[in-house]
């Protein structure tokens, strides 16, 4: 009879719980992997920290690559209230109608961004994005297996290293690869351009031990692979976890992006969504953000903050002479999309 009543009981504040939990207000967050401070190492546990300050609760989940999200964002099967898209993606996302405008009259933070990261060529008139992070996309190698400083992306394509190289795997960031390592642009309208990338991506492809994205952490860091393409802020985890790690940014060039903070235009939760937003741009939510992900912050706070170090680090904030040997992706025409999609998808099959 006890074990009854208590079954009873169950049966009863179960269904209140969860009818409690239902009327929780929520929003619905969708973010680059390793892309946020989350209480590890005594930082600040973002999500977290929202949640105690509004009462609203994150569900918090994760994308590999820009086209993962777009995916996703297309097939229309799930909702999310904020995504994180690169520069082109965010382009791309309000050509065709994905995001929907943000009430600036909502985001009062606003003015913590620096002016350099307003009117930007993908959001000219400041209505659909806000700049989250900075950074840029540089060669990681093994000290102890790769031979001097390599200055050059042609290194990854060098029979030397076979078996121990990786590459993205998305198309615009491996094509971007081999079209620095050509000297072409990459953002070129010339099918023959992408058709000398594509060339080229499978010249390497018997070198590559695999394509990858978040998968590239646990390979570089365990010396199962020893030089890899990736985005600078990411290199300064791995290094954590092997100090055998070095970082170099090719004399060839390389891709500049912006991430920025947008509402999918199915979004259930709008206001959530800008309180979430306003909330990351917090002096102190940026600054445990820039200190924990290592990526260059464009959040004015945060950069004349004299207790942030990592200004000076010149691997988040190059020099002024690497910063003008880059690039940065803008939207290509939809037909071109199509091209290099199926070039990738080639390499991918051979």
């Amino acid at each position: 009879m006890k074990k009854l009543a208590v079954l009873l009981l169950v049966a009863l504040v179960i269904p209140l719980i969860v009818s409690c939990n239902s009327d929780r207000p929520v929003v619905y967050v969708c973010n680059w992997g390793e892309y946020i401070s989350d209480g590890l190492d005594d930082s600040m546990d973002v999500n977290r920290e929202f949640e105690e300050r509004t009462g609203i609760k994150v569900v918090y989940d994760n994308f590999t690559s820009n086209e993962d999200l777009y995916a996703k964002l297309k097939a229309g099967g799930t909702q999310y209230d904020i995504i994180i898209p690169s520069d082109y993606m965010v382009e791309r996302l309000i050509a065709e109608g994905l995001v929907q405008k943000i009430n600036f009259d909502n985001i009062p933070n606003y003015v913590n961004i620096l002016d350099e990261y307003k009117n930007l060529p993908f959001d000219p008139n400041n209505e659909y994005s806000v700049p989250y992070n900075v950074g840029m996309v540089g060669l990681i190698y093994n000290t102890k297996e790769v031979e001097g400083v390599p200055d050059s992306w042609e290194i990854l394509w060098d029979q030397k290293y076979s078996g121990k190289i990786l590459n993205f795997k998305n198309p615009r960031d491996a094509f971007a690869i081999a079209q620095f390592a050509l000297g072409l642009n990459i953002n070129s309208t010339d099918t023959k351009d992408w058709d000398a990338a594509a060339i080229k991506l499978v010249e390497q492809k018997p070198l590559l031990q695999m394509f990858v994205m978040d998968e590239v952490f646990n390979k570089m860091e365990t010396g199962e692979a020893i030089l890899a393409p990736y985005y600078a802020g990411d290199y300064f985890t791995m290094a954590e976890n092997n100090p055998d790690l070095a970082f170099v940014y090719p004399k060839e060039g390389t891709n500049r992006f912006v991430d920025s903070i947008c509402i999918p235009a199915n979004a259930k939760n709008k206001e959530n969504a800008e309180k979430y937003i306003n909330f990351l741009l917090e002096s102190d939510v940026a600054l445990a953000n820039a200190e924990y992900i290592y990526y260059a912050s464009p959040n004015k706070t945060v950069v004349e903050n004299p207790d942030y170090l990592l200004y000076q680090d010149e691997i988040t904030y190059p020099s002024q002479e690497v910063m003008a040997n880059t690039q940065s992706f803008t939207h290509l025409p939809n037909e071109l999309i199509e091209y290099m999609n199926r070039l990738w998808s080639d390499i991918l099959m051979k």
